[in-house]
């Protein structure tokens, strides 16, 4: 038994890697993480983009399917659904054994409809279509706009992985479009197999707001000493209290009615939880937000530091008077979360489209050279 299958089947989060790429599906190497206790897959552009542009294994299918006459946007489409298709099958078993609570993989609408809704919907449902396997889960960011389109996608049966939550408040509108999701389907339907996760992102939050404090810090003598002192907790701080909502949202009389219909709670996601700063341990993310009805979804070299030296231990309700204090003195110093999190969410956006349009841009210039 590995420290990845301890973190399920003694404290209740599920492992799920943050990649996925042609050679993970061809070399057998998803099965491998799964024997390891890897429960379930994420994606996104970057990563795709990444795949695509640092191999060769994606060149015979692009020019077979340039040579369709298909554009370069559906070659790529045809591409990562291909790699999606695999990954569900691989994943497929898990699914079946979990009951549904596990095994699934996720795939991301284009990050160029993050501010549209009904473009958003559009392209869920017809994602949804293309794939075959109840265990897909389609992504679609938590911004303004994307909120009614989750919604309105769990009202349609489909199973929602909602990306890019950065602050506590619009983790709790989350929560209402998931919930609202599931009341407006008929009182006689079944809603077991209607899953959804909540994906909290973590680490990008200590990275800009420690940056702040060492701006304050440098301009500010008199609070330096304070400044550098919370330098490190606020991601920490924000999950933990994510996790409190999660625990009363899902707790209450209203969910109950829902639950009693068959429903599973949307569980928490913990989100990019690789340690950016060298300076802070390498499990920082992962071994302080270990608790029951949650995921972590880690990078592959975050998987293999947990396999190598994990620490198990359910630690998610640790020091939540602290996570309350923290962010209180991180508005008395002068950071404004709100603020904070809304630029993580614009740059998280950005990066993803930028991702996106730089893969099209290249792979537009392949095809010409194949023409």
């Amino acid at each position: 038994m590995t420290t990845l299958h301890q973190l399920f089947e003694q404290a209740g989060q599920s492992p799920w890697i943050d990649n996925l790429q042609r050679s993970y599906l061809e070399g057998k190497e998803l099965v491998h993480l799964v024997d390891q206790g890897i429960r379930g897959v994420t994606s996104n552009p970057t990563i795709f983009a990444n795949a695509i542009e640092n191999s060769q294994d994606y060149d015979d299918q692009f020019k077979a399917l340039i040579g369709k006459n298909l554009s370069v946007e559906q070659a790529y489409w045809e591409m990562v659904i291909d790699d999606i298709s695999h990954a569900l099958e691989v994943l497929d078993p898990l699914y079946k054994q979990s009951k549904g609570q596990d095994g699934f993989v996720s795939l991301e609408v284009s990050p160029s409809l993050a501010h549209k809704t009904q473009e958003t919907i559009d392209s869920a449902t017809d994602l949804k279509s293309k794939i075959s396997g109840s265990n897909l889960l389609i992504k679609i960011p938590a911004t303004k706009a994307g909120i009614p389109a989750i919604k309105q996608m769990i009202s349609q049966g489909c199973g929602i992985n909602v990306t890019l939550i950065f602050s506590l408040q619009r983790y709790e509108e989350v929560i209402e479009a998931f919930i609202s999701g599931l009341e407006s389907l008929p009182n006689n339907q079944d809603l077991s197999a209607i899953a959804s996760v909540a994906s909290f992102f973590v680490s990008r939050v200590d990275t800009e707001i420690d940056k702040r404090l060492d701006e304050i810090a440098s301009s500010e003598p008199s609070k330096a000493q304070k400044a550098q002192s919370l330098k490190g907790k606020a991601a920490l701080a924000q999950a933990k209290l994510a996790y409190q909502i999660f625990k009363t949202k899902f707790s209450s009389t209203r969910w109950q009615s829902l639950s009693q219909r068959g429903a599973s709670v949307q569980r928490p996601l913990w989100a990019s939880t690789s340690t950016k700063n060298p300076n802070y341990p390498d499990l920082i993310y992962v071994e302080n937000l270990i608790g029951p009805n949650t995921v972590n979804t880690m990078p592959e070299k975050t998987v293999n530091a947990f396999l190598e030296h994990g620490k198990v231990s359910q630690t998610i309700e640790d020091d939540l008077d602290l996570a309350h204090k923290t962010l209180e003195e991180l508005g008395e110093i002068g950071i404004d979360l709100e603020q904070v999190t809304q630029l993580l969410e614009d740059q998280g956006v950005d990066s993803f489209t930028k991702s996106f349009d730089e893969l099209i841009d290249k792979l537009t210039e392949k095809a010409a050279q194949l023409s």
